[in-house]
Parts: C-alpha cells; sequence; structure tokens
C-alpha cells in the first residue's frame, strides 16, 4: 500500500488515507488501496470497530480529475466501464465490513469522499469541516450508487439539494440534516473517532454486528434496484461535451458554458 495504511490495536483497527499533499484526492490507485484494505478487514472478525480518517488538515478532495488512468482514450467502452468500477466497489467494501464503521472527517470531504462516507455507519466531523457533491456542475452525474445512500440518509428533498445545487454543506448544517453525527472541535476528530469506537469495542460482539446486518439490511434494501445502471449514466456522462467543457473550465477557473450536448 502507498497511500493507505492500517494500525491494528486490539479489536480497533485505524485506516489512514495519505498521499502527502493535505487534499488526499481519490485517484484510481487510492481507490483500489481502499477497496482492498476494506476487503481485508472483512476477513477479520475479531475486529469490532474499523476508524477511517485522511492526513492532514482535510479527508479527501474526492476523485482525483487530473488521473489520466480512469479515462484512457485509447480504451473500449467495455474496458472504461470496467474500470469505472473501482469507485462503487470501494464504497461497497466499505460498507460491507461486518464491523462497526466510523470516518473521522477534517477540513473538506468532497465528491467520492462523501460517496465513501455515506458507506460508512457513523461519521464525526470536526466544526470547520463540510461536505460537498460538485458532480452535477462538472457534468456528471452522482454515482457510486449514493443516491439511495443519501436518500436512506437525509432524505428525498435534501438529497436532490445537495446533489443538485453543488453547494457547500457547513458542519454544522451537515449535523442538522443528518450527513454526519457528531461534531467536535478542529483536530479533534479522529480522537473522538477512537473513544467512540472504544466503547463499541466494550459490547457483546455477536450483537453488535447483528443489529448492524440488520439496520443495512432495512436501510439498502432497493440500493441495487434504484442505482446499478448509475455506472452506465457516469460512463455516458463523461463522455459529453458538456463533461469536457466543465473539466476545462474547472482547471481554468472560468465559468463553463453548457449546451447540452
Amino acid at each position: 500500500m502507498q497511500f493507505v495504511s492500517t494500525d491494528i490495536q486490539g479489536n480497533i483497527a485505524t485506516v489512514k488515507l495519505d498521499r502527502g499533499d493535505g487534499r488526499n484526492a481519490l485517484s484510481r490507485q487510492v481507490m483500489m488501496e481502499l477497496r482492498d484494505t476494506a476487503l481485508e478487514l472483512q476477513q477479520r472478525p475479531e475486529l469490532m470497530a474499523v476508524i477511517l480518517h485522511g492526513a492532514g488538515d482535510n479527508f479527501s478532495a474526492g476523485a482525483d480529475l487530473s488521473d489520466t488512468s480512469m479515462m484512457d482514450p485509447s480504451a473500449s467502452l467495455i474496458e472504461l466501464r470496467h474500470t469505472m468500477k473501482v469507485g462503487p466497489d470501494m464504497c461497497k467494501a466499505w460498507e460491507d465490513i461486518e464491523a462497526y464503521t466510523v470516518m473521522a472527517i477534517e477540513g473538506y470531504c468532497i465528491g467520492g469522499g462523501v460517496a465513501l462516507a455515506l458507506s460508512m455507519d457513523y461519521r464525526i466531523m470536526a466544526n470547520g469541516g463540510f461536505m460537498r457533491l460538485p458532480e452535477v456542475a462538472l457534468g456528471m452525474n452522482m454515482s457510486w450508487n449514493s443516491i439511495p445512500r443519501l436518500v436512506a440518509q437525509i432524505g428525498p428533498a435534501r438529497t436532490q439539494q445537495f446533489v443538485t445545487l453543488c453547494d457547500k454543506v457547513q458542519a454544522r448544517e451537515a449535523l442538522d440534516w443528518g450527513l454526519v453525527e457528531q461534531l467536535v472541535e478542529d483536530g479533534a476528530a479522529l480522537r473522538e473517532a477512537t473513544a467512540f469506537a472504544e466503547r463499541i469495542g466494550k459490547l457483546p460482539p455477536l450483537s453488535v454486528k447483528m443489529t448492524k446486518s440488520a439496520v443495512k439490511a432495512t436501510a439498502n434494501a432497493l440500493s441495487h434496484a434504484t442505482s446499478f445502471m448509475d455506472r452506465d449514466q457516469y460512463l455516458l456522462a463523461v463522455q459529453s461535451e458538456d463533461f469536457k467543457e466543465a473539466v476545462t473550465a474547472f482547471f481554468e477557473k472560468r465559468e463553463p458554458n453548457f449546451t447540452g450536448n
């Protein structure tokens, strides 16, 4: 692992995302490492809690738009479709961990970082943090099977507002909406996540894990049926002229001119 490390103390695992730049953008390599880490943790029945946090002052800037491996111009459509599995597979791997999962969020949590947060059981955010989904403004749909998770978390109206308008949701508002479960002082998210995980770690393992399974099964009963096409929608969206214009405008720091093509 180049960007993801795991420290296991007793029945608690702490996973750190660190690209060394304070932004922790989700390149394909990072997503594969996060996916594989989660798959490994699934095989540790002794674990009661898993904490995920980002190194530095922020959790993640979201998908790495500079990662050309995600959109290889020489790849066929079927190859691109397979490549784009990595994001949803990463989120599903974290959702499927039987241990209780806790995310500690400092600073910003954007795009794919939010998608990953929605796959967790409990989210602790620092007061100075915020969440944002910029996908629609960049000419994309919100994918990674995130829409049903969002609807289950904050309801349909807030989901439409959050996804469509692409506005920042500051920490207090995130708590009010139900995007996060706890706010703490800046710099204290990991410490509080560890304290929360330690509380989980003292409980009866079977009862905790059966409860999690029951809640997830109820909340996610229709998730696949309502989001199974979002990867194909994403593949269509990123081949549009509007997507190209949005990314170009993003890097050129100007307003995009969308045409519907």
